[in-house]
């Protein structure tokens, strides 16, 4: 007799179905932790390459003078170097997938104020993932 939580228990699936079977549609990710910069204003550079061809980002990144576009274009870097090293995918023909900063532990600071209070200062990190795709699988 069979119960009736196996009967309406999913089967297992194997890892070939987990697996995305179009070699050109891979995504490749590269991920810089614990970067000692604001979310927040990291964030704002990460919005502005989004979807963007790699060649294309890089020369947003290279003209932009904030600290934060230093930062995202070590990471590209990164995850182009991993499509060309592991997947042999040429960098022409990649473009940013997903570009996304979440946040990180803070280092709290105490900042002494008048009557023997004190305010904490927070100084906050970020976790930056940027993920390239090949342009043809894009179409």
């Amino acid at each position: 007799m069979v119960s009736e939580n196996e009967k309406t228990r999913r089967p297992k699936r194997s890892i070939q179905h987990r697996q995305n079977k179009d070699e050109n549609n891979i995504e490749i990710k590269a991920v810089a932790k614990f970067l000692r910069a604001s979310p927040r204003k990291v964030r704002s550079v990460a919005n502005t390459i989004r979807g963007k061809s790699v060649s294309e980002a890089f020369q947003v990144l290279e003209m932009s003078p904030k600290k934060a576009a230093r930062l995202i274009e070590k990471v590209l870097r990164s995850a182009v170097a991993n499509a060309e090293n592991n997947a042999n995918l040429s960098s022409d023909s990649l473009y940013i997938s997903r570009c996304f900063v979440d946040d990180g532990p803070r280092y709290k600071r105490i900042w002494p104020r008048g009557r023997g209070r004190a305010d904490i200062i927070q100084r906050r990190m970020c976790h930056v993932t940027v993920a390239v795709k090949s342009i043809e699988a894009k179409s």
